[in-house]
């Protein structure tokens, strides 16, 4: 028999300083944000142009509102609304984890509706350099997830060369479905879109590649649950499905919608 891994239990807070604590958790969406920043103003200005520089640094408030302020409500109202509408004062607890990927998706939405109609540009080729770089926050919070030793995976055989053990769950070997969704949704997804995004035949065609996005996502998401626990206060919907999957079911048609009004449309050439 193969030995297994073991989970190495790692911290969560990566400094403290007196009474105040960084977190992992925190860096990655602190790390995300300021790179994906980055990578999107370089994005923005490849043609036909979506944005100007300073257009897309005045963006990065709206997008951190979007996604903690939606990330944290829909997790309230998506998986325990129960538990925080008779606690609401732990709505505010984010230290204590519980954001959702698909109601921070809503936030920045609401945000990018907002911001693209006050600043008068085009919405489309704006969210299409938004998508591109969005994965990059998905693989830094997975890896966080990860080492928060929390979503942990369903129980895999000893005979993975990768299965570990999670010991504040059981002695029980499991995939460490954190790092596969790191993978697909974050590394993985962000290949494919910024290979699509240097090619201007897709960025001619506005939708497209937030399509792409919305698309590959729930592709990615519903791969990776087939290997996630299920959270503990849901188990598995009827017919042995997650609430992960069945929220992706929406971002798939409408990603695969988005691809097809965008082939289907004349090309944008400025």
């Amino acid at each position: 028999m193969l030995p297994v891994l073991i989970f190495p239990q790692f911290d969560p807070v990566l400094v403290h300083l007196g009474p105040f604590a960084i977190r992992w958790y925190a860096l990655a969406y602190i790390v995300s944000l300021v790179i994906g920043w980055r990578v999107m103003r370089r994005l923005a200005a490849w043609e036909p142009v979506a944005a100007t520089p300073l257009q897309v640094d005045d963006f990065l408030t709206w997008a951190t509102l979007g996604v903690v302020l939606g990330g944290r409500l829909g997790y309230v109202l998506f998986y325990q609304p129960s538990l925080y509408f008779s606690h609401p004062a732990s709505m505010l607890e984010l230290w204590h984890g519980g954001m959702s990927f698909h109601g921070g998706a809503l936030g920045v939405i609401i945000a990018l509706l907002l911001f693209t109609w006050r600043q008068r540009i085009p919405l489309l080729p704006f969210a299409d350099r938004l998508c591109t770089v969005v994965p990059i926050g998905l693989g830094f919070g997975r890896v966080a997830n990860f080492i928060n030793g929390e979503l942990w995976g369903r129980p895999a055989p000893p005979s993975l060369p990768w299965a570990m053990i999670f010991p504040d769950v059981d002695n029980i070997p499991r995939h460490p479905s954190e790092l596969y969704e790191a993978l697909l949704e974050g590394v993985l997804l962000f290949a494919i879109l910024l290979a699509l995004a240097s090619r201007r035949s897709v960025r001619i065609r506005p939708g497209f590649l937030s399509g792409a996005f919305l698309a590959g996502y729930a592709v990615a998401r519903m791969t990776a649950e087939l290997f996630r626990q299920p959270d503990a206060f849901l188990g598995f919907l009827p017919f042995g499905v997650t609430m992960g999957q069945v929220l992706s079911v929406p971002m798939l048609i409408a990603g695969l919608a988005l691809m097809l009004n965008a082939r289907l449309r004349p090309a944008v050439t400025a």
